[in-house]
């Protein structure tokens, strides 16, 4: 056995090495990008048809065999339509990488921009609460969403704290939309946001929520969120929901998010910023 092993790995190259542990990386990291998405049950479904094409094989069913293998043929393209959503955030996450980042020449927000347009954010934000005017900011970062900028009415306007308020007054004809902020600008107000598809989640959680929770899935936006009924303010935060903040916890999370730590990972779980999650 051991002369096997020895005159085997004679014929392996570096190369070799190296395209194996390539192709398992980048394996692991698509289960990692599925585990916990929807696509996860397509792909086992997949699975149990090619279990039963290869048991229609041996068993030679031929009408069987002959259905699954031309379902197959168009199993790329079916694949590419199903997972539309899975591959656009998977795309999205490689080009927010450090790989990604090599394309980024010129980042204009600067930290300390970035944290007095959190302190306007989140004023405005505790404004909002005391009176229960209800309020939707996207803050924009890496994914550019110019197709949510385009179906509100477009502002490109400095950042205030009452501009904001103001937005938001009910009866005023931008209130009902989101707010969208890019590069210490307000960019536009009344914008639809996309609604999440999340089937589970709680009956107490209003279009707004769900709008929130909607932009966080389908960009690496940071959304927050006021509630008309209650007051309270939440965060939406790729697919999370973190509820019940107070202004404090609120501005503490959104500069953890703007600006991570320099030479440490950074956490995205918005539970040890304070509030609960949904």
């Amino acid at each position: 056995m051991l002369d096997f092993i020895y005159k085997m790995a004679q014929f392996i190259r570096l190369q070799d090495l190296l395209d194996v542990i390539i192709v398992a990386y980048l394996i692991y990291k698509a289960i990692g990008l599925l585990r916990e998405t929807r696509a996860m049950q397509l792909i086992k479904g997949i699975v149990v048809l090619l279990i039963i094409f290869q048991i229609s094989t041996w068993l030679q069913l031929g009408v069987l065999k002959y259905l699954l293998l031309n379902t197959f043929q168009y199993g790329v393209i079916a694949m590419l339509v199903v997972f539309q959503p899975e591959l656009r955030r998977a795309l999205e996450k490689v080009g927010r990488s450090k790989f990604g980042e090599v394309f980024n020449i010129l980042n204009p927000n600067s930290p300390e921009v970035i944290t007095k347009m959190v302190e306007k954010v989140t004023d405005s934000a505790s404004t909002l609460s005391k009176n229960r005017i209800g309020a939707l900011i996207v803050i924009e970062r890496k994914t550019k969403i110019g197709d949510i900028v385009r179906t509100g009415i477009t502002i490109d306007s400095e950042i205030t704290a009452e501009l904001l308020v103001s937005i938001f007054v009910p009866n005023t004809p931008l209130h009902d939309g989101a707010v969208v902020l890019r590069e210490n600008r307000i960019m536009a107000a009344g914008c639809f946001l996309p609604l999440t598809q999340n089937q589970d989640l709680t009956s107490e959680l209003g279009t707004r929520h769900r709008a929130a929770l909607g932009m966080s899935e389908t960009s690496d936006s940071v959304v927050v969120v006021v509630s008309e009924e209650t007051g309270k303010i939440s965060l939406a935060l790729e697919g999370s929901l973190t509820r019940n903040l107070t202004v404090e916890s609120l501005a503490r999370a959104l500069l953890k998010i703007l600006i991570p730590d320099s030479g440490k990972k950074e956490n995205r779980k918005i539970l040890l910023w304070g509030g609960n999650k949904n």
